[in-house]
């Protein structure tokens, strides 16, 4: 039988030289004891920068809020200057959302069907849901998004202002 070869150990020592000189005695200082007239002044510096930083976010958010009301303000003012350009047809929008309404709450309710009695296969089969999503999916999304407009514009003003 042959023996195992073994790797050389190397020959490096285990001990090595270590200083142990004495050096200089540490010094530790105590903690400078403060008065309380310099704790409450401290108190009262640290107050007076939180409230300074509240103060700008203050003004930050005055200046946001101002930005977006007059935005809005203005939208709110060309529907309503629209409207009043075009009475007739405020009339006829609120009619077609109403209708449309109507049609949405039929097709809603074909959809709901539809899903209730096909509940297994929409689950199991990525191709039925890909056929449900390509039946129902963008018709809903148009209906939503045309109805969203009639409502919008044949709303009445006071709706329509903040």
């Amino acid at each position: 039988m042959s023996q195992p070869i073994r790797p050389a150990v190397s020959s490096a020592p285990f001990f090595t030289q270590m200083d142990a000189t004495l050096a200089p005695p540490l010094t530790i200082q105590p903690p400078q004891v403060s008065t309380v007239g310099q704790v409450l002044a401290q108190q009262t510096q640290l107050l007076h920068h939180m409230l300074q930083a509240l103060d700008r976010q203050n003004e930050l958010l005055e200046e946001l809020v101002t930005h977006v009301s007059s935005n809005h303000k203005q939208r709110v003012a060309e529907l309503n200057n629209w409207k009043e350009g075009h009475p007739q047809l405020v009339v006829h929008c609120k009619a077609a959302a109403d209708a449309l309404t109507k049609v949405q709450a039929q097709y809603l309710s074909d959809l709901t069907r539809e899903i209730n009695d096909n509940v297994e296969d929409l689950v199991d089969g990525e191709f039925v849901f890909n056929e449900f999503l390509d039946r129902f999916g963008p018709r809903l999304a148009h209906l939503n998004g045309v109805l969203q407009v009639l409502t919008h514009l044949g709303g009445n003003q006071a709706a329509n202002t903040p």
